[in-house]
């Protein structure tokens, strides 16, 4: 059974490694990914799930199809991908000394087209980030293109007081039911 990766993620790739597995293709998905409004943080990583894993299921027909979408939620606020440093400054600061919420939903179509899906949800407390912890973490450079502006797997897992959840799931790919999912499916 040939399994795509639908992610250019190069952590979802390390972590399905620790499975055993290697996709035979990593095909990401350009998909907008833009919150609808009212949109709920595990309604919206959901169907960023979903819509990439039917994207790219029909472009590889018969193949097993694993796509994954990771949000950090404060409340029912979902933090953005910090693409700058700016955007990286106001999402730890809005953590410092908090709890947050780390949504990754999976979905996965097998190679006769069914859709299974599932969400992992983790919360996560920051320890109060002091002005020059900000910067230590902003110099590494970790934070980009990571939602919520950090990488748990990274220099910011430092500051982080307390997890309870899946390390994996807020790393990008739950393993525990990565591994269910994929079994279900056939791979």
């Amino acid at each position: 059974m040939r399994l795509i990766l639908a992610s250019a993620s190069p952590r979802r790739l390390d972590l399905l490694a620790r499975l055993g597995l290697v996709p035979d293709a990593v095909d990401p998905a350009d998909i907008d990914e833009g919150v609808a409004p009212g949109e709920r943080p595990g309604d919206h990583a959901r169907r960023l799930a979903r819509e990439k894993a039917l994207l790219v299921a029909a472009r590889h027909t018969g193949a097993v199809v694993l796509a994954a979408d990771t949000v950090v939620a404060v409340g029912r606020r979902i933090l953005p991908k910090a693409e700058d440093e700016a955007t990286a400054r106001a999402c730890l600061a809005l953590l410092s000394g908090r709890r947050h919420r780390v949504l990754t939903a999976l979905a996965v179509v097998d190679a006769g087209g069914r859709l299974r899906e599932r969400l992992s949800e983790s919360v996560v407390t920051f320890q109060r980030l002091q002005p020059a912890d900000v910067e230590w973490l902003i110099s590494r450079g970790d934070w980009q293109g990571k939602a919520g502006g950090y990488a748990i797997q990274g220099a910011a897992e430092a500051f982080v007081r307390a997890l309870q959840g899946s390390h994996s799931g807020v790393v990008g790919l739950p393993l525990n039911e990565t591994r269910l999912l994929l079994a279900a499916s056939g791979a």
